[in-house]
């Protein structure tokens, strides 16, 4: 079993935060010549659409306006990163 890893830092105005995962993680889920970063950050951007549609369309009772505006913003920025929408590129639309 390989034990190589590569840990990343993921910092904010005020704080930091390392991730490390295997390296051959990252080898398996690049996509053409992209960098251990932007590998991570293309799953970050997944899984924070994932729970904010979630919220919106699978929780119980209806999503007040703050969060569905919330949502409105990140699949906006979901779709700038990836040039697609998040219901082409997941096939779940509403």
């Amino acid at each position: 079993m390989a034990s190589d890893t590569v840990t990343l830092t993921i910092e904010g105005e005020d704080d930091a935060d390392e991730l490390t995962v295997p390296s051959e993680l990252l080898d398996l889920l690049r996509e053409n010549d992209e960098t251990d970063p932007a590998v991570v950050g293309d799953i970050a951007m997944f899984g924070m659409a994932q729970r904010i549609h979630g919220a919106v369309h699978h929780g119980q009772g209806e999503a007040d306006q703050g969060i569905q505006d919330l949502e409105e913003l990140t699949l906006d920025l979901f779709e700038e990163r990836f040039g697609a929408s998040f219901a082409e590129l997941t096939g779940h639309d509403h």
